[in-house]
């Protein structure tokens, strides 16, 4: 079996009065789609710049396809797309790509071919305007963050990492950019993905991480975490819009009800016999539709880390 692309063993990484990443260990394996989850200042970029030697641990190892991250060249297999964006603003664009791509050892014959494919494939080189040639500072931020993701991918790294990839994004353009990071991952390319918006990575990543206080809290697949937490709201739109709401609130099993644009929305309570209760509702008030909604990745975090405090 291959090296995984990532594996992080017991580090830890502090700061004056601060522990911002504790004993944490986590494997990334080759082609996986993984989500680093974690509100605001939970260590998810501190442990990326560990990841990238930016900066190095107290304690543990790191080790990138299987290779410690500190060798001399592995980071050259790795695009990262930092949080605080870092383009040279006063350059020319096509400059700028040119020397982040011979960075990471490309020709400049082979860095101009591959920043025109991309700059055409984003819509920053049509008929109309050539915004290669344009300073980077007359590009607007959308363009901005499509050139950020050029320097980003340019070289068909192995290993993609991206950190709040999606911040300032207006729906088009975050379209766009979640169809790259799946076209990135049909080739082969290994996909780390840090972000405190859960529902983001929800519509992208395969397994999940999630770090409070630097210290992991769930790793788990998606699908795993998704089968463990039973379903908390039922979403009724009952046949009948007189359904008597008293009646449904005397459901065993059933802890509240709110009302919705379509019909109820009916939280279950702890540790009810889903089946049982879907059964009790619709003898109480036969539905035109009925959806069970699973708890969102927001939900499992707050309850773990409720667990983790009480």
């Amino acid at each position: 079996m291959p090296n995984p692309a990532v594996e992080i063993q017991h580090v830890w990484k502090r700061f004056t009065g601060h522990v911002a990443v504790r004993d944490l260990s986590l494997t990334v394996p080759r082609g996986s789609v993984y989500g680093l989850l974690g509100p605001n200042g939970a260590g998810k970029t501190t442990t990326i710049r560990m990841l990238l030697n930016v900066i190095a641990p107290d304690e543990g190892t790191i080790h990138i396809f299987g290779e410690l991250h500190s060798k001399a060249g592995i980071t050259d297999r790795v695009g990262y797309l930092p949080e605080e964006r870092g383009l040279y603003r006063k350059m020319q664009v096509r400059r700028v790509l040119r020397f982040l791509a011979q960075l990471k050892g490309m020709s400049s014959a082979d860095a101009d071919r591959r920043i025109d494919e991309w700059l055409e494939r984003l819509g920053l080189n049509t008929t109309e305007k050539d915004w290669g040639a344009a300073k980077v500072d007359e590009l607007s931020r959308g363009m901005q963050q499509k050139v950020q993701f050029i320097s980003t991918l340019i070289h068909d790294p192995d290993l993609v990492i991206l950190d709040e990839p999606f911040s300032g994004l207006d729906p088009v353009n975050m379209r766009l950019l979640r169809e790259l990071v799946v076209e990135q991952h049909a080739r082969g390319a290994t996909i780390l993905f840090s972000t405190h918006v859960m529902p983001q990575a929800e519509q992208i990543c395969e397994h999940i991480v999630m770090i409070h206080e630097g210290r992991k809290v769930l790793d788990e697949s998606l699908g795993a975490v998704r089968a463990r937490y039973d379903p908390k709201t039922v979403l009724l739109e009952p046949l009948d819009a007189a359904t008597d709401v008293r009646a449904l609130a005397s459901v065993t099993g059933v802890e509240a009800i709110d009302t919705t644009e379509r019909g109820y929305a009916i939280r279950l309570g702890s540790g009810a016999d889903v089946s049982a209760v879907l059964g009790r509702i619709v003898a109480v008030a036969p539905p035109r539709h009925l959806e069970l909604e699973r708890p969102s990745l927001e939900d499992v975090f707050i309850e773990l880390v409720g667990k983790k405090l009480e």
